[in-house]
């Protein structure tokens, strides 16, 4: 049997509890006893920010919608593309584990004067920001077919879909993570925002985790 996690942290927020636990040197955050993420793995979320920045140009703006134990953060703070990358986490508890347990993950990222994280709801911060991106990289939730939260589901119709392409430069790209495979959701990408990519990548249990990357066509009219 494997060794039994510790809890290291608990909180409790306005969505619930948060639990940060350590087992084996690895740690798992748990939402409302659903298990949201662990930093044993995170190929895809690199993948994510990986295949989005190949499409970029040096001084990129970059946008990163959830910090979750810090994958994606760290991906793109490797990079010397972007000259800004902003961070929408809506957990300040999460953002204050980045600070200690969790602040190896991201790589210390948070230190970077590039970075600039926001304490918000990214739905909320999408509606009334004018700022433009080269790129935005979405890990939020689990995915357009399997949120935690139902008010993430926002993020992921077609409301959401083009409130996200409007904060694109025209030539942006938008990444999604997602836990399995999404077909409607890809179609949905397609006709609102531009041409779509898929790149799976293989988990240990269950289906493949998909990266879905959208470019914004630089004659569509908002």
């Amino acid at each position: 049997m494997g060794e039994a996690a510790s809890v290291i942290d608990r909180a409790v927020t306005t969505r619930g509890e948060l639990v940060l636990r350590e087992s084996a040197g690895h740690y798992e955050i748990i939402s409302n006893g659903v298990f949201l993420m662990d930093t044993r793995a995170g190929a895809s979320e690199r993948l994510l920010v990986r295949e989005a920045l190949r499409l970029l140009r040096p001084g990129a703006r970059l946008l990163i919608g959830g910090l979750g134990v810090g994958f994606s953060l760290a991906e793109a703070a490797a990079s010397a593309l972007p000259t800004e990358i902003v961070v929408l986490e809506i957990e300040k508890t999460i953002i204050d584990w980045h600070r200690c347990e969790l602040a190896a993950f991201s790589a210390n990222a948070l230190d970077d004067p590039r970075v600039r994280v926001v304490n918000e709801d990214l739905v909320t911060w999408l509606r009334h920001t004018p700022e433009l991106f080269d790129a935005i990289c979405l890990d939020t939730d689990n995915g357009p077919d399997w949120t935690v939260f139902q008010q993430n589901d926002a993020l992921y119709d077609e409301d959401g879909t083009a409130l996200l392409r409007d904060r694109l430069r025209d030539g942006g790209v938008l990444a999604i993570w997602s836990a399995a495979a999404a077909p409607a959701y890809a179609a949905r990408l397609a006709a609102l925002i531009g041409p779509v990519t898929a790149h799976p990548v293989t988990v240990t249990r269950g289906e493949p985790d998909v990266v879905y990357l959208a470019r914004r066509r630089a004659d569509r009219a908002d």
